[in-house]
């Protein structure tokens, strides 16, 4: 199928991405966002590259409308997780189309809703209207090993303002509108050597952090939020000790802090010193804040209101656990409201035999295509 002819079809647009296989690790999502960036440009959007690695590009494409009123910001990411050790029923770079279901590693995360939005804005264009509010796309690189390409974006200070941001991960068409973020961090212990004969004479680094773990694990966070319930903290590795006949001198452990919107990392910092004591060294590895927006907002009333004339009832606004590029956008774009919404389930990201309904892709679609038409048009 030509590719002027691709991009008006959702479902055919995913199965191209689908082939592309942009893994990462090692981080091969050129080829698939510089097909795309023909693509946008061929529409009449004018495109930006920055790479935030040799070979580790993000694109933002741009179609301007009125002075004085800011972009429709759609966003999503090419890089895909590895595909495991198990056998897949279909090949995973194939796109193959089965009982109304794309197969494919990013089937569901998140090439789905990449083309949904980029055909509905295709669609819009055929028909000749002129845009008063303009569109901003946005597409990442490495986001699934740190949304390193988001990040980057807005650390160059090169997004601008936008009304709304979309981010077009699987909600299975749902709005969530608040997310958590995440706090990752290295805890280190030291202690004294010593002949495991005479444990007395040594001093047990992980002696240390068991401790640290059971005080860390035994707390309970109390702040709730309405969506996203309580902030929680899990303990992930754990490191430590070089032969079994000796007194440990150094362990080690890291926690993953899912965080809520309003929450202060750097206080966070502060009371995890306080808990584990002067000892313990605090090593931050990741700092991805949430976003939480008010579904009263003015911007996301007409996507709601969409979302109430397609299924014949208010949607239910939804929060998540998980983290996605927002944690970087919203604050790139200037703090813009911004909600959740695409086509896939979320328990089908990063499994074997992954997989996305034909029918949620071109649900988004008609979604994203009304909401450009009710702000941009």
């Amino acid at each position: 199928m030509p590719e002027n002819i691709i991009s008006h079809d959702a479902v055919a647009l995913a199965q191209r991405l689908v082939r592309f296989s942009s893994l990462n690790p090692p981080g091969d999502e050129k080829p698939c966002i510089e097909f795309l960036a023909q693509l946008l440009a061929g529409m009449g959007f004018s495109v930006e590259t920055h790479e935030f690695a040799p070979g580790r590009p993000s694109v933002i494409a741009r179609l301007h409308g009125l002075p004085g009123l800011k972009p429709l910001a759609f966003t999503g990411h090419l890089d895909v997780v590895p595909v495991g050790a198990a056998k897949w029923t279909f090949p995973p770079f194939d796109g193959v189309i089965v009982d109304g279901l794309l197969h494919g590693r990013g089937a569901c995360d998140m090439k789905s809703g990449v083309a949904a939005f980029v055909s509905a804005a295709a669609r819009l264009l055929k028909t000749g209207v002129s845009l008063r509010r303009g569109l901003v796309f946005v597409l990442t690189a490495g986001e699934e090993t740190g949304c390193q390409g988001a990040f980057d974006l807005a650390r160059r200070n090169v997004l601008g303002e936008a009304e709304l941001l979309v981010v077009a991960e699987p909600t299975s068409n749902q709005p969530v509108v608040a997310h958590k973020g995440s706090l990752r961090v290295g805890v280190t212990a030291r202690g004294r050597t010593a002949h495991s004969s005479m444990p007395l004479e040594g001093e047990s680094a992980i002696s240390k952090i068991v401790a640290w773990i059971s005080r860390l694990e035994s707390h309970r966070f109390e702040k709730e939020h309405p969506l996203l319930g309580s902030m929680t903290a899990v303990t992930t590795t754990i490191s430590g000790g070089q032969n079994i006949n000796s007194v440990p001198d150094i362990a080690r452990f890291t926690a993953d802090f899912r965080t809520l919107p309003d929450d202060d990392h750097g206080s966070i910092l502060v009371w995890l010193q306080e808990l584990f004591g002067p000892e313990a060294q605090l090593e931050v590895i990741t700092d991805f804040s949430g976003f939480a927006t008010d579904p009263d907002h003015p911007a996301i009333v007409p996507l709601l209101a969409i979302l109430a004339d397609g299924s014949g009832a208010p949607p239910t606004p939804l929060g998540a656990p998980y983290f996605t590029d927002a944690s970087a956008l919203v604050h790139g774009f200037g703090h813009v409201a911004a909600v959740v919404i695409g086509p896939g389930h979320p328990a089908q990201c990063h499994k074997t035999d992954e997989h996305c309904p034909m029918s949620e892709i071109e649900r988004a679609n008609g979604i994203y295509e009304a909401l450009m038409r009710h702000l941009c048009t």
